[in-house]
């Protein structure tokens, strides 16, 4: 398998190199959050997901200096603006998509010229939560990203034209409305009930749900094996559709978290979801041979003219 393919000490020395630029961008993040940085100065980690990613101090920032290729934005429309925030009662004024997220990567794309990871030819995910009214917040979502769309990968009738960032819906989403649209700038987040009944990978490019329903097993002692055999088999029927795969609700806390990344990784989970980026950041760079290649691309990987 590609997974083992390369050696330990070639491993070692591309780990010992992306660590250092590594390094070097969280300083950059930490001198100035506001500024716009480079991401990792390498090719980005390609299994690293950060949940509910604008809780942490420097939003978006925090991400990229730690070599993220998938950041988690919770979104609410509030009069008429949409604002991030994993509860109601947690919406502030000027914490918005566009603030937070879309404008700053925007300008990093543009820094970096067409990439957010400073040449990656690979697209960087920002995975959006619907937290309120599906149609409204989808169709305000649309509108806003439609603005963005030179930055965009774009879900069009002649099949899928890959940008520097895909947007993904999840939480709270119309999937008759989605399906209706000749243009979208998102693709859709399957649960494990559309595994094999949803197999377009153009609307549904991601199968994401929460390991605490389908598995028991929480890192302590060994995976049962018919728990893994479970986990592979999801991800292999995923992966022949070109869907990619993510859980929530994996262990936080350590040593147990270390245990389900290592079996996540092992089965070839495409996202690891966590709160902690430095600590996954480390174990992929210790673990992962392939930590900068996705194990599911688009088929069709030309980036073209924003549509009129």
């Amino acid at each position: 398998m590609l997974f083992f393919a390369r050696s330990r000490a070639a491993f070692v020395l591309a780990a010992a190199v992306v660590s250092t630029a590594f390094a070097s961008s969280i300083s950059t993040a930490s001198a100035s959050a506001r500024q716009p940085v480079d991401g990792a100065g390498a090719a980005g980690l390609e299994r690293a997901h950060a949940h509910n990613d604008y809780e942490h101090e420097h939003p978006l920032y925090d991400a990229l200096s730690n070599g993220f290729k998938s950041v988690e934005a919770d979104v609410w429309l509030a009069d008429g603006e949409l604002l991030v925030a994993h509860d109601r009662e947690d919406l502030q004024s000027g914490r918005t998509l566009q603030s937070l997220y879309l404008e700053p990567l925007r300008q990093i794309v543009r820094r970096n010229r067409g990439a957010v990871h400073r040449g990656d030819p690979d697209t960087f995910t920002l995975l959006i939560d619907i937290k309120s009214d599906a149609a409204a917040t989808y169709l305000a979502l649309h509108r806003q990203l439609r603005r963005y769309q030179q930055i965009l990968t774009r879900f069009l009738p002649s099949g899928v034209n890959e940008g520097a960032v895909t947007a993904i819906v999840s939480g709270n989403r119309p999937a008759g409305l989605m399906r209706r649209q000749r243009v979208r700038y998102t693709a859709y987040d399957g649960r494990l009930g559309d595994l094999g009944v949803i197999t377009d990978a153009g609307f549904a490019a991601l199968i994401s749900d929460n390991w605490t329903r389908n598995f028991t097993w929480q890192g302590i002692g060994p995976m049962p094996e018919a728990e893994r055999a479970k986990l592979r088999s999801i991800v292999q029927t995923a992966h022949a559709n070109g869907q990619r795969v993510r859980f929530w609700a994996t262990p936080e806390a350590s040593p147990q978290r270390e245990a389900v990344w290592q079996e996540l990784l092992a089965a070839q989970v495409d996202y690891i979801n966590t709160d902690h980026l430095q600590e996954l950041r480390d174990f992929l760079l210790r673990n992962d041979p392939q930590a900068t290649q996705p194990y599911v691309s688009w088929q069709s990987r030309t980036r073209g003219q924003p549509v009129s």
